[in-house]
């Protein structure tokens, strides 16, 4: 991951020598509505539902493309640079907007880093995983933390509060509409953390298998599952080691687990090797770190996603 963060740095430093250090560009439009701004999937859906129309939300992140290989063109910097309430995650996957942020007029944007709205952990390498090569110039072993916050629905209720005092701060005119939104949000949230919560309590196992990256340890976390996988949440490793997919068949075959999982926008040649090898299912767990286009144009939301989650879940843990 640290190499792919110096190539990235690498090309904002020549997309910076074109627009050096740029101020603010006032939109001609007098009756323009408030803009946030998103890197990822969840963010903007959580701003979406808080909006309700009221203010124009969009995600950079192109739908359908990996978050952690994703480089800023020109135009995103012009729409940071531009835009009232700006969100990212503010982990090492996503340092090359330290570099933008420092190039911009910072006065009149209310930044959010999701990481800075909960409380953080640090990312985990259990038994079995394959950890990445760190590229580490110091030399000594940096803490990472993990970056997947809003995987837990009891993190999203936090940070959907910090995003509707941005967005309140942004656009008092329109105060008591957010407020009103983000509470009835709150209020789904809450129904989905107990949805969870009724999956655990009935559960007749609490360990799950993914034969791919893991980038669910808030939810692992908030619910008291534990797990076997390939790699950690923000590994930029693809190919796992014959010992990795051997531990895990093998957990499988010991454990009777039916069902081995994968994320979003995987190849799933992993998880369907070990399901050929097993007999396991092989089942979705979708982090919402992104979503396909037809997905983002069909109105998919956080909600429907992690829904979907608690069923997987009831059915791997049966």
């Amino acid at each position: 991951m640290k190499r792919l963060a110096i190539l990235t740095l690498l090309a904002l430093t020549a997309i910076s020598s074109i627009f050096g250090c740029t101020s603010r560009v006032e939109n001609s439009t007098a009756d323009t509505k408030t803009t946030v701004i998103t890197t990822i999937f969840a963010p903007y859906d959580f701003s979406r539902e808080i909006a309700g129309g009221l203010a124009d939300v969009s995600m950079l992140l192109p739908p359908g493309s990996e978050s952690h290989s994703y480089e800023p063109s020109p135009q995103d910097i012009i729409k940071i640079q531009n835009c009232d309430v700006f969100i990212y995650v503010g982990g090492e996957s996503d340092k090359w907007i330290e570099k933008i942020l420092a190039s911009v007029d910072k006065s009149k944007i209310s930044i959010i880093t999701l990481m800075d709205c909960v409380e953080a952990v640090e990312e985990e390498v259990v038994e079995g995983m394959q950890p990445e090569e760190e590229d580490d110039e110091s030399g000594e072993d940096a803490v990472e933390y993990d970056e997947h916050v809003w995987t837990s629905p009891k993190n999203a209720i936090l940070i959907t509060e910090k995003i509707t005092d941005a967005l309140c701060a942004a656009d008092s005119a329109n105060t008591d509409a957010y407020r009103a939104n983000a509470q009835e949000y709150i209020s789904k949230l809450i129904e989905l953390d107990a949805d969870f919560q009724a999956v655990i309590s009935a559960a007749k196992r609490s360990c799950i298998v993914f034969g791919d990256r893991f980038p669910f340890r808030y939810l692992a976390h908030a619910y008291g599952l534990s797990y076997y996988a390939a790699f950690p949440g923000c590994s930029t490793e693809t190919e796992p080691s014959a010992q990795t997919i051997k531990f895990l068949i093998d957990k499988i075959n010991e454990e009777s687990i039916p069902v081995v999982f994968h994320i979003e926008l995987s190849n799933m040649k992993m998880a369907n090797t070990i399901s050929e090898a097993t007999g396991a299912k092989v089942m979705l767990l979708h982090s919402c770190h992104n979503i396909t286009k037809n997905d983002l144009q069909e109105g998919t939301t956080y909600l429907e996603l992690m829904q979907a989650n608690a069923a997987a879940l009831r059915e791997a843990l049966e």
